[in-house]
Order: structure tokens, then sequence, then C-alpha cells
């Protein structure tokens, strides 16, 4: 086999090569909630819109996450996305064992009393419609049953983007 110009390595399949390779894929910044016992929320950048009819959205969940029980077991969460004034929210969201909905997080009880984030550029109330087994995650598939496009005006802006292992604004 010929190395094409500029290649300068190769590696087999692991998972540091993933993580490598996607470091290199700018992916929007979004914050999944759910309500149990207390509420729960993680950081994701796996969104993405699966059909329009129905409204079907997925994301990935570790199974070690300390949100997994609840969705594993719920039937709605929330869909927030996050405009790029909200790295530290997104920080929030991301970190091990955080208080993610003590203040400065804002928040409110939302539509089948999923947890819904303040001051965010859009957000949706989704039905969960499958779990599917990927590795150490799960693939959730959801519909939308309830939303808001333009969420909060204090949200009006542009999205915050993960790219390099960092959230950050996109550039003009």
């Amino acid at each position: 086999m010929t190395a094409s110009p500029g290649l300068s390595t190769t590696e087999q399949a692991s998972p540091g090569l993933l993580r490598a390779v996607f470091r290199q894929h700018a992916a929007g910044v979004a914050v999944i909630t759910a309500q149990g016992e207390n509420p729960v929320g993680f950081t994701a950048t796996s969104l993405n819109s699966v059909a329009a009819d129905p409204p079907l959205i997925s994301f990935g969940v570790g199974t070690s996450s300390s949100s997994w029980p609840v969705i594993a077991h719920g039937e709605h969460i929330g869909v927030h996305i996050l405009g790029q004034h909200q790295q530290e929210l997104a920080a929030t969201f991301a970190r091990s064992g955080a208080d993610r909905f003590a203040p400065p997080t804002r928040w409110r009880t939302g539509p089948e009393g999923v947890p819904v984030l303040d001051g965010v550029l859009a957000w949706m109330v989704c039905h969960i419609v499958g779990r599917v087994a990927a590795g150490d995650h799960r693939i959730v598939i959801a519909e939308a049953v309830v939303g808001d496009p333009v969420g909060d005006p204090a949200g009006v802006g542009r999205p915050l983007v993960y790219h390099q292992g960092r959230f950050n604004a996109l550039r003009d």
C-alpha cells in the first residue's frame, strides 16, 4: 500500500484513535436533561436529527454516566442547544460529580416534568422511543413532543461548538 501525500501516521482502531479523529470534528453542544428522583443532565456533542416525520433525534449516553439510570427507565428527556455564551454551563454539565442544577444554573420544570434550562438558544422535550446498545454507550432515540426554537431571549446568538477538546465560539 502506498502512503498518501501528507499522511504521517496510521494507527489500528482503538478508543484513543477514535478520540483523536473526533477531535478534528466540530460538533454542536447540547445538554440533555431528565427528571428522576432528582433532576439529571449531561453535556452531549452526539446530538443528531434522525427524521423529520416523525420528528426524531438521537444522542449517545455512557452507561457509566450518573444520568443513565434515569434515562434508561424514563419516558421523557429535555434537549437544550447551547449558545457560545454558555461555555461554563456546558462545562458544569460535563463535570463528573458537579451539582449541575445548583446556582448559577437557571432552570424550571417544563412539559412532562422535564428540567428545562433557561437562556439556551432552543429546547425541546422528547419522548424516548428507543435505546440501542452500542459498546459502553446507549444510543437514545426520541420523538419531539414540544419545544421552543427560539428559547429564552437572553439565549439569542451563535451556537457553542466543541472542537479540539474545547468548547469554542464560531468565528466570522
